[in-house]
């Protein structure tokens, strides 16, 4: 038993070597080295937009393995492209007061500057330190800690792209985590029995909802305008779906309402449609809370009325 950090790889950026355009290549030993830590794996090499629900839950299983026979925490490595989506991912289902810490980096390791190195001890030194626990998973970029449910990409390119619209829960200093809230960790979700396809589209000016009418799947998160609007035409499709559609801001900041406005395709209009309003989620979180919820067969009203608020 190991009371270390784990550390398992996934690939991204900060795996990424090359002459010209790079591409992942180096394991998780590769880049731990000078880092006091227990177990390592690598479980995938390939870029974070390639990543899947199904390497996301063998991940999950690895790292709930970890904790069970003893490490104080855990750091998973993945490319930035999706890293938000995946820490919400590993919140919803992480049952351990031990947390659980994603990272990567935003310049590969051939670049001046490159920041992997940096961001991995970071995420190492706050996985294991005891004022962690009990916050669920966590993500570690540029010294800053943020929360798995508030955090986004929104830079494309630059070291700090990651923000929370309340701003981050701590920051990394001198080595250390240093955290501005108290500790608090929702109960987890079950484990899904399967992964159903959940596309997410965005609504636009002059939008008929005919590509809604068009879909079969499992159910659909819509990123819709304000605090939750649709066109007149959405809003009738989304009356005509036969699977659950869950409406999100895409705003990028900001709550859906619930009973401000009552127009044709405004959240009262839609809840009373039969759509369920993701509240402070944003559209991608919501994919992913919905795509666990109908895959592990739990309530979706519920759910997100459990984990769309603030808290």
């Amino acid at each position: 038993m190991s009371s270390q950090v784990a550390v398992a790889s996934l690939g991204g950026t900060i795996t990424m070597t090359g002459s010209g355009a790079v591409s992942p290549t180096l394991g998780a030993r590769d880049l731990v080295q000078g880092l006091e830590v227990g177990e390592i794996a690598t479980l995938a090499t390939i870029p974070g937009a390639s990543l899947t629900f199904t390497t996301l839950l063998e991940t999950f299983d690895w790292a709930d393995k970890q904790v069970s026979q003893g490490a104080a925490g855990v750091v998973v490595i993945q490319g930035t492209d999706t890293l938000e989506e995946t820490a919400y991912f590993f919140d919803c289902l992480w049952p351990h007061e031990e947390p659980l810490v994603v990272t990567g980096a935003m310049r590969h390791p051939g670049l001046p500057g490159a920041d992997g190195p940096a961001n991995l001890a970071a995420a190492v030194a706050v996985a294991g330190a005891p004022n962690s626990r009990g916050r669920g998973a966590l993500l570690v970029l540029n010294d800053s800690i943020h929360a798995a449910r508030w955090v986004r990409k929104a830079h494309s390119s630059l070291p700090n792209a990651f923000e929370s619209f309340p701003g981050p829960l701590g920051l990394v200093i001198e080595g250390a985590p240093h955290y501005f809230h108290p500790a608090h960790q929702l109960p987890a979700l079950p484990r899904p029995l399967g992964t159903p396809t959940v596309p997410l589209i965005e609504t636009t000016v002059d939008d008929d909802g005919s590509l809604l009418d068009w879909l079969n799947t499992g159910g659909v998160v819509v990123a819709a305008s304000g605090v939750g609007h649709v066109s007149t035409g959405m809003a009738e499709a989304i009356s005509r779906a036969r699977f659950p559609v869950v409406v999100a801001s895409r705003t990028g900041a900001g709550t859906t309402f619930r009973s401000t406005y009552g127009f044709p395709g405004s959240e009262s209009d839609l809840i009373a449609r039969g759509a369920v309003m993701a509240g402070w989620l944003c559209p991608r979180k919501a994919r992913v809370l919905l795509r666990l919820a109908l895959g592990a067969a739990q309530p979706i009203e519920d759910v997100f009325a459990a984990r769309g608020g603030v808290f």
